[in-house]
């Protein structure tokens, strides 16, 4: 099974994300629009992993979600990976508070995938964000960027660490769906 681990924003909060979004979806349909309903920030992407893997990866991410406290976030601005927008694939808005308290938990829930014998996925920096739309060519982002430049959403506590599992489309299968197998409270 394909999983990940993610923080899931509030409903209001998608919704607020939505609303925003709207006339942008608009002007941009060539850009594939992350559905509200997949909307979530990776603390750690682990990949395939077998019934085995996760019977060691449960616990530990039960331990790593206790030791860490809930977390006051808030979705501001945008950004475009890679290179910053002028041929970019991904749109993001970034996620601003308490980051230090953000990226300890997620190194906590990489070393949980790491102890639990999982080649965690994307051994870079930790950069917070959500992703927004994504194309499959490079595209010109900037006035996007620009557009969302002034963007600055409520602020929202992040309570609880989820494991997702991908569900990708294939034969028989509609479009990608997540699902969440477990999740945890932070303390």
């Amino acid at each position: 099974m394909r999983l990940f681990v993610a923080l899931i924003p509030p409903s209001a909060v998608l919704d607020e994300l939505d609303r925003l979004l709207v006339p942008y979806r608009a002007d941009w349909p060539d850009l594939k629009w992350v559905a509200r309903d997949k909307m979530h920030i990776t603390l750690a992407f682990l990949g395939e992993i077998d019934e085995r893997a996760l019977e060691r990866l449960l616990p530990r991410l039960e331990r790593a979600a206790g030791r860490h406290p809930r977390i006051e976030l808030s979705f501001a601005g945008a950004g475009a990976f890679p290179g910053g927008g002028a041929h970019a694939r991904v749109l993001w808005t970034g996620v601003y508070g308490d980051r230090g308290v953000l990226a300890r938990l997620a190194a906590s829930v990489n070393a949980a995938g790491r102890r639990a014998g999982i080649a965690v996925g994307e051994h870079r920096a930790f950069r917070p964000h959500l992703t927004l739309a994504r194309s499959r060519r490079p595209t010109d982002m900037r006035p996007l960027i620009e557009g969302l430049s002034a963007y600055a959403g409520t602020t929202w506590t992040a309570d609880t660490v989820h494991l997702v599992r991908s569900h990708l489309p294939g034969k028989g299968r509609p479009g990608l769906r997540y699902e969440t197998i477990r999740d945890w409270p932070l303390r």
